[in-house]
């Protein structure tokens, strides 16, 4: 551990989230959440993250992996988070949280 803070963390989700899903992890508000949650990240680390769905639906429980971490072993403010998707299917919830779900 070098105490370091990372430039970059790179966080994949589930590719079955729907567009509304999608809208709300891209929010910086988001992101921030996901810095204190993976403050101290390494390579394959998961955890399961509740993600807002909306009026219309119920709490949905989102899993994020780190895929990789550049420049360091903590994250904070600074830190860049990257979001990308990975084959899966989101579980759970009500049909409005995944991409079978009504547009």
């Amino acid at each position: 551990m070098t105490g370091e803070t990372a430039t970059r963390l790179v966080l994949s989700y589930p590719n079955g989230l729907s567009e509304w899903g999608h809208d709300q992890i891209e929010t910086e508000r988001y992101r921030r959440y996901l810095r204190r949650v993976f403050e101290t990240p390494t390579v394959g680390d998961e955890s399961e993250e509740f993600v807002d769905v909306g009026c219309c639906g119920s709490s949905l429980d989102l899993t994020f992996r780190v895929e990789d971490v550049e420049g360091g072993d903590r994250v904070d403010d600074d830190t860049e988070v990257e979001l990308v998707p990975r084959d899966g299917e989101v579980e759970g919830g009500w049909r409005v949280q995944s991409a079978g779900g009504p547009r």
